[in-house]
């Protein structure tokens, strides 16, 4: 019996750890055929950010001066990798069947990039 429990364990944590993916990886999974998927999945990670960025630039302002100064070229930085996401989602979005690859990979790295800098920022802010 407990044999036999340790070999479910040894094959499920395997399994556990394969499930675990990233979003961007998620992203790249889409197919051509998923297009409006990704789309829609796409454009779900980004109101996701946004949100977060905004709770961050809330929490920002009860922050010390030179936090607050720190905080401003971050926002900048976010600001522009958001548009870039965003810039790169709707080309994926209108990608023709030859394109898709290019287009999906290109948001996916965008939203990696935007979701890597919201992350430095909120380690700075702490």
């Amino acid at each position: 019996m407990m044999k036999r429990m340790i070999c479910s364990l040894l094959i499920a944590v395997p399994a556990l750890a394969l499930a675990e993916t990233t979003t961007w990886d998620t992203v790249k999974s889409y197919t051509v055929e998923k297009k409006d998927e990704a789309a829609a999945y796409g454009k779900k990670l980004v109101r996701q950010s946004d949100r977060e960025i905004k709770a961050l630039d809330r929490k920002a302002s009860k922050a010390s001066a030179e936090a607050k100064a720190q905080f401003k070229s971050d926002m900048q930085e976010l600001k522009a990798k958001r548009k870039e996401a965003s810039k790169k989602l709707d080309e994926m979005g209108k990608a023709t069947d030859a394109a898709w690859d290019e287009a999906r990979n290109g948001f996916a790295d965008a939203y990696k990039d935007l979701h890597d800098s919201y992350e430095k920022a909120v380690k700075k802010l702490k």
